[in-house]
């Protein structure tokens, strides 16, 4: 074959908008080189190939489904179509050049993708023909098999599930290759489709299947080997891929619910997690033994690696008794099912009501005044008791601060004042009694105090008149030194001495008196005097 050298300029072509998905959504079609230029090739001889490489670079899959020349001296060897293109992968065409005259040959390579009406994609070709100087000479044979991809990434796949991409290999030369080995290399890849061995006429492919199945989570590499009669035997295509595998994990690995009262639902939380490089997928979840339960939960649920969620599980024990269950998950994860061991134990109620404290001694208070302490209640049993009524007995006693009824949970307190008021003089006795749903019903608060009668105080004052055209005098008084002072008398006092009886024990007060003449016209303050009463 005489040729001269073969010119392909290339520019990245980006396609937007090509009208390929449903949705909007930025995407593109790319080939390198965007032209190809055969230069000189002698009548009817065919050319070495020019590879065009078209590439998904959207962010959705892409179907190409026509690859055709526009002369048929331009000829493509395609991969079997229509294929699928995801992001960023790419596949190879190989395009001949084979004259049948001595002029100039200008083509498109047209390429079809996306669904129903889709999109095309040009790329120039020229070449031309010339005569040859030795047309007794016979070209030199040449032995050439092109892959369609020089690798193939599997990307993600779940561990125990499988893939598969097609890869084309497609004699390139100018003679016959026969294959005679494929042979795969890394695990969990596998290749078929072909009977060996096998013999591709120039510009003929074969697709060649290449599965890849991970046993284990983790990334493998490895290799897809073609031995044939191919200059550039053995043809090599790297293979690389990811298994991921969801995992589940709980917290806690069991759950005790200790005591717990006979009727009384008691709850505890078991959180759900994904430590694994797959979405977990919780299908089923169920519990057993007698009185635990589970909160309402929508399945299945997805769980996304890192994500977790929390589930509520119950105890409502029935007798009074020692259970045991299990909360079953049954999920994707290898280990599933997984099971969170539950336990409990049942008790039986107890009504117990308390009061703090059970005595009140209020000791001497003032007929006329009274005194007031607290009593504490507090439910001392594991269930809830009602308090529906409070009784006093005793004369002076009385409570306040409670509104009935009122229901306290298991250690809940609550509190009322008892009010100590004599109207008599003496020694007195008197009762609290609280009646309520507790077995030890009723509580009785036992009361104590006396009456005593008030002493009564005065203050005598006496002064010399500031004045000897004084006819009266008006009494001031003040809780404190200097005033400010308030008058007691009402009217004058004629004489220079007042008793003052309003006073309470423990006050000091103070006191000033004024001079008064007979127009009325009253003198300054006098000077001031005290008193402490006891």
């Amino acid at each position: 074959m005489h040729m001269k050298g073969l010119v392909c300029s290339g520019v990245f072509i980006l396609l937007m908008g090509c009208g390929l998905f449903a949705a909007p959504a930025l995407a593109g079609v790319g080939v390198t080189p965007s032209s190809c230029n055969f230069g000189t090739v002698v009548v009817n001889s065919l050319s070495s190939p020019a590879v065009l490489v078209l590439t998904n670079n959207g962010s959705r899959s892409l179907s190409i489904q026509n690859v055709s020349s526009s002369l048929a001296q331009f000829i493509v060897a395609s991969p079997s179509l229509p294929l699928t293109l995801q992001s960023k992968q790419s596949v190879s065409f190989q395009v001949f050049f084979q004259p049948n005259a001595a002029t100039l040959f200008s083509a498109n390579i047209v390429f079809t993708y996306g669904r129903h009406s889709g999109g095309t994609l040009a790329v120039p070709v020229t070449g031309t023909g010339v005569v040859s100087t030795a047309s007794s000479a016979t070209p030199s044979p040449t032995y050439l098999l092109t892959p369609s991809a020089s690798s193939l990434n599997f990307g993600n796949i779940l561990v125990g599930s499988s893939a598969s991409q097609a890869v084309t290999l497609t004699n390139t030369g100018n003679s016959s290759v026969s294959i005679s080995q494929i042979s795969v290399s890394g695990t969990g890849f596998t290749a078929g489709g072909v009977t060996l061995p096998v013999t591709l006429s120039v510009g003929q492919g074969v697709a060649l299947l290449v599965g890849f199945s991970p046993g284990l989570a983790g990334t493998s590499t490895g290799s897809l080997t073609v031995v044939s009669n191919a200059t550039n035997s053995p043809t090599t295509i790297s293979l690389a891929g990811t298994g991921v595998q969801p995992q589940i994990s709980v917290v806690p690995t069991s759950a005790n619910f200790g005591n717990v009262t006979v009727g009384i639902t008691n709850t505890q939380t078991v959180t759900v997690s994904n430590l694994g490089s797959a979405n977990l997928s919780l299908t089923q979840a169920t519990v057993s033994g007698s009185g635990f339960g589970l909160s309402a939960v929508t399945l299945p649920l997805s769980l996304v690696p890192g994500g977790s969620a929390a589930l509520t599980v119950s105890f409502t024990p029935a007798s009074a008794s020692s259970t045991t269950g299990a909360l079953t998950l049954v999920s994707n994860a290898p280990n599933s099912p997984l099971s969170v061991m539950l336990s409990g134990t049942g008790v039986s109620p107890v009504l117990q009501l308390s009061a703090s404290p059970t005595a009140l001694s209020f000791g001497s208070v003032t007929i006329g005044s009274s005194g007031t302490q607290t009593v504490t209640l507090t439910n001392t049993g594991n269930s809830a008791v009602s308090l529906s009524q409070i009784t006093m007995a005793g004369t002076g006693f009385s409570y306040s601060g409670l509104a009935l009824p009122i229901t306290l949970s298991a250690g809940q307190s609550t509190s009322f004042n008892v009010i100590f008021a004599p109207a008599t003089s003496g020694s007195l006795t008197g009762t609290a009694t609280v009646v309520s749903s507790a077995t030890n019903s009723p509580t009785t608060i036992s009361l104590s105090g006396s009456g005593a009668a008030a002493v009564t105080h005065s203050v005598n004052l006496s002064w010399l008149a500031g004045s000897s055209s004084a006819v009266g005098f008006w009494v001031y008084r003040g809780t404190q030194a200097g005033g400010p002072y308030t008058r007691l008398n009402s009217s004058l006092v004629p004489s220079t001495s007042y008793s003052d009886a309003n006073v309470l024990s423990g006050q000091t007060y103070y006191y000033v008196t004024t001079d008064v003449d007979s127009s009325g016209l009253e003198s300054s303050y006098s000077n001031e005097a005290f008193a402490t009463i006891p």
